[in-house]
């Protein structure tokens, strides 16, 4: 029998948010169960969905949960970095997407179905991370045009992505590539040095 009276509505949220998050650390996106998570704190699985309407609500609050620790690692990385921040910031991402693969990958995996949107809240937590890539542009690049820091952060997060995506699935082993970082970091700073020019 489940526990039904033993959380509020907001401690139950939250339970079932922290044990969806290590489920999915563990598990991974093809393995995830709301089931599962419900299994774990005691509570049925129309618990779970009393307070997610759908799987694709928990989803959505599970990735955003890792976007929130995303960008406070960066964040922590970055810290009182004088030197090289540009490429503390690629470290950064592939490290976080390294040490949290399950979590990461998540993610990419997860598509919005046909009609739903991201909560603004959500939204505005996902963007933070990029916030963050568009602060440390605008450092290395103070005369460009504010538009322009927004594009090429946008095009800088799409490449490190890439490179780290295929770091994470073998393809670049298979390449014989064995230096992913550094690969990705001479293309960001390849791009950062045309952004000069123009």
């Amino acid at each position: 029998m489940g526990r039904r009276s033993d959380h509020s509505r907001t401690q139950l949220r939250a339970l079932i948010l922290e044990e969806g998050h290590r489920d999915m650390a563990k598990r991974g996106f093809s393995q995830f169960s709301a089931r599962q998570v419900a299994r774990e704190i005691g509570y049925s699985v129309g618990t779970v969905y009393n307070l997610f309407p759908s799987l694709d609500h928990l989803l959505v609050a599970i990735n955003t949960r890792t976007f929130t620790l995303w960008a406070e690692f960066v964040r922590n990385r970055l810290e009182g970095v004088t030197g090289d921040r540009i490429g503390v910031l690629v470290r950064a991402y592939f490290d976080f997407a390294s040490e949290h693969t399950n979590l990461w990958m998540a993610i990419y995996a997860h598509r919005l179905p046909d009609g739903m949107t991201l909560p603004p809240e959500d939204d505005e937590t996902r963007r933070e991370l990029t916030l963050i890539v568009v602060r440390e542009l605008a450092a290395v690049l103070p005369h460009a045009d504010e538009a322009d820091i927004q594009r090429l952060a946008r095009s800088l997060i799409a490449t490190v992505h890439g490179h780290c995506t295929y770091a994470l699935d073998g393809s670049f082993a298979l390449m014989g590539e064995t230096d992913p970082v550094g690969l990705a970091l001479e293309r960001v700073r390849e791009a950062i040095a045309a952004a000069h020019l123009r």
